[in-house]
């Protein structure tokens, strides 16, 4: 009774999704229409395809008139189930109730082994098996705990529209199963609107069975090479006679390659033709395979509403629908960021976008070119990590540690050593190198992710330049960004053990800019050392950030009054804001709403894009994530690899949630604890370990040491710094290769 109060509790948060979009200009859909999102099984991204709750909260988080799409099977007294594969064991727990109900056939040309419905009765079937995630990457929480669900069932859950697909007639009609005769009886007590298959006899036969001012015919490619059932043609070629198609079909569903080639490289091609051939035989198109937690094109920087975009919005064609196992996204991405690329400003006292060594997840971060395009993105601060050079020169990099972000370590493998105080891994450190030297390195975009295949956009993996703070500070001052954020690690250890002073280094340049004598721009000096934020107490127009970066799980009244002497904001990671477990979010903790009580800022560092990052309850959206952080815990701002996808969000007509407001669809931020919550107790991940507390002895640290007079080397030339003008060079340099991969990144308001 619990679980279905809860499961109640989510659905009715969920309604608001379901506002009419407001009138728009016209698409490039055949009708002129917004284009439809079909959710495949429901919200089969999170739950079993075609379960109960898949199908119901997949209702109730899309569009006013989300299409919901169920993959018809018969079993062998000829009910019709929802269920994704002929073949029924990874989909469902068959094979465990019915060890010895595995057969063979041929199906359509393929020897097939494993257990199939038609071997089974609708009794056996519904009364004893039940559904697991056919797609293992994704939970496996809800296995076990949902039935099969019949097509009434599906049809029960009242969707707008309902969109049946018959995949293997020929198959059942060999076996004495007709979906013809299926079909043609449930639609006397039901409302089908799309009805698809792949097989053109099919779609024939069902031509002069039902009301086709009701029904729209849908014919299904398959692979290219596959071949088609009827005609025994590959399906490459009847796409080349849509004349014919459009005689038996009013649509056409294709896998979204035919559409936007993506090559081995993992780039988009040039577009094909085919929806503006479909178009001008009268066929609609819709588009398949959209999936928020698969790899696609690097063109989209791992931000699932770029694609769909892309699909409807690209100034030459739109498609009709995309058929989508996340309907959530694909509906904000079509209501909400499509036809708003300029968007809006985001509402005064929004909560700031600072980029994370810029736009690091596009470009090598901290160069010149993840720079420009963290401005370019929208970023409201553009940060620099300040390192040193054995001779004193002050740069941007996120990490004293040149082996990560550049190519230091095999050219100065000599120089290689383990450094505790910084970290406990071999390294190249910044200042066992010249400025010269590390001007001879390469910037290197790396993935932060070592064990996985989620790569970082391999064709700009070595491009851009490093930047010295002094480039960095008149570039910001000539992008007029709304401000910008230091951070200062290591001075201890680099004042006493190298004899560089870190903190005046950062002092002087900000002073020789002036931006201690200006308020137009923001100034954030960030650390994590107390004392080096005691350094600064006396600039009044600079902001002091305390970093800490610790999972803490409270913070307690006399550890908050401790950081109000030495800072004015914290940032803290996502694991001390929102509690995880297995990827589920679990709930909140107090920091946020402690350190407000305090007047401290809190900024949240770092918010990424890949899927693999993300909670379940963000529905592998990072938009989601984004709207829970400024929604639910109300941060002041977060730092991020990914500005545009920030920015996208707090630039669109759909951030205000609230039922009055007439937005065309509301982006609703998670519930932490909600999707976990639909869980059985005695299933659900073990509880981790409550989180330390912040204590007043972990935030305060000794007074800087005295910096060290140690004699540089012969070969140590004059402390300078190159005037290579990152400001005047970014508008002829870059301007080029801003336009070339705008042209093809984040497309949104």
């Amino acid at each position: 009774m619990i679980r279905c109060l809860l499961f109640i509790s989510l659905l009715l948060h969920t309604t608001f999704a379901q506002k009419a979009p407001e009138t728009s200009p016209k698409w490039l859909t055949l009708s002129g229409e917004q284009p439809i999102v079909v959710a495949r099984g429901g919200f089969s991204g999170l739950f079993p395809e075609s379960s109960s709750f898949a199908n119901q909260i997949a209702v109730s988080t899309g569009m006013s008139d989300v299409v919901v799409f169920c993959n018809l099977q018969l079993t062998k007294d000829g009910i019709g189930v929802c269920l994704p594969d002929i073949r029924i064991d990874n989909s469902t727990t068959i094979s465990s109730i019915y060890p010895k109900g595995q057969k063979s056939y041929n199906v359509n040309g393929q020897n097939l082994r494993g257990w199939f419905t038609l071997d089974f009765t609708s009794d056996e079937l519904l009364n004893n098996v039940t559904l697991t995630q056919n797609i293992f990457s994704r939970s496996s929480l809800f296995d076990g705990q949902l039935p099969i669900s019949t097509v009434e069932d599906v049809t029960g859950v009242k969707p707008p529209q309902f969109w049946l697909s018959a995949p293997y007639d020929s198959f059942y009609n060999q076996n004495k199963l007709s979906p013809a005769a299926y079909i043609e009886q449930s639609a006397k007590h039901m409302i089908i609107n799309y009805l698809s298959s792949p097989e053109i006899g099919f779609l024939k036969t069902m031509g002069g069975k039902v009301n086709k001012l009701k029904t729209k015919l849908i014919f299904q490619f398959l692979g290219p090479e596959q071949v088609e059932p009827t005609t025994n043609q590959k399906y490459s070629s009847i796409l080349q006679n849509l004349t014919t198609v459009k005689s038996f079909a009013s649509g056409i569903l294709v896998p979204k390659e035919y559409i936007w080639p993506v090559s081995s490289s993992g780039y988009l091609g040039k577009p094909t033709s085919l929806v503006a051939d479909a178009h001008k035989q009268g066929l609609e198109v819709y588009a398949s395979g959209f999936s928020n937690d698969v790899p696609t094109s690097y063109n989209y920087s791992y931000d699932p509403t770029a694609e769909y975009i892309q699909y409807v919005d690209n100034s030459q064609f739109s498609v009709d629908g995309v058929l989508t196992d996340f309907p959530p996204t694909a509906s904000e991405a079509i209501a909400c960021f499509a036809h708003n690329k300029n968007g809006d400003k985001p509402r005064k006292g929004s909560a700031l976008i600072i980029s994370n060594n810029g736009a690091s997840g596009i470009y090598p971060g901290s160069t010149d070119l993840a720079y420009q395009q963290a401005v370019d993105d929208g970023a409201d601060i553009i940060d620099c990590s300040v390192q040193l050079s054995k001779d004193g020169v002050p740069f941007c990099l996120a990490s004293a540690d040149l082996a990560g972000d550049t190519t230091a370590m095999m050219p100065f493998i000599d120089k290689k050593d383990t450094i505790p105080e910084i970290q406990p891994e071999i390294g190249v450190f910044s200042f066992a190198l010249t400025w010269s030297e590390i001007q001879t390195l390469k910037p290197q975009l790396v993935s932060p992710f070592a064990n996985s295949s989620i790569l970082r956009n391999p064709a700009n993996k070595n491009l851009g330049k490093f930047v010295t703070l002094t480039e960095f500070l008149d570039f910001a001052k000539a992008k007029a960004v709304s401000g910008i954020l230091i951070n200062i690690e290591n001075a201890a250890y680099l004042a006493s053990k190298q004899g560089l002073d870190i903190v005046g280094a950062v002092a002087t340049a900000l002073t020789n800019a002036t931006f201690d004598k200006q308020s137009t721009q923001q100034v954030l000096i960030q650390s994590d050392d107390t004392s080096v934020l005691s350094k600064f107490k006396d600039v009044p127009t600079y902001k002091r950030v305390l970093r800490i970066k610790e999972k803490i799980g409270d913070a307690p009244k006399p550890s908050v009054d401790e950081i109000k002497k030495y800072a004015d904001a914290v940032t803290v990671p996502r694991s001390a804001i929102i509690k995880v477990s297995d990827f589920f979010t679990v709930a909140l903790t107090n920091v946020v709403k402690e350190m407000h009580a305090a007047n401290l800022s809190v900024y949240v560092n770092e918010l990424r894009n890949e899927y693999v990052t993300l909670a379940f309850d963000y529905f592998s959206d990072p938009i989601v994530e984004i709207a829970t952080y400024v929604q639910v815990v109300e941060v002041d701002g977060f730092m991020t690899d990914y500005p545009g996808t920030a920015s996208k969000y707090m630039r669109c007509p759909c951030t205000d949630t609230d039922p009055k407001a007439n937005v065309p669809y509301p982006i609703l931020p998670a519930e932490p604890g909600s999707l976990l919550s639909l869980i059985p107790p005695e299933i659900q991940p073990p509880a981790a370990a409550p989180a330390a507390p912040l204590l007043v002895k972990d935030i305060v640290d000794p007074p800087l040491p005295p910096v060290a007079k140690i004699k540089q080397g012969a070969d140590a030339p004059a402390t300078t710094t190159p005037s290579s003008a990152l400001a005047n060079a970014a508008n002829e340099v870059l301007s080029l290769v801003a336009i070339m991969v705008l042209g093809l990144l984040s497309l949104g308001c």
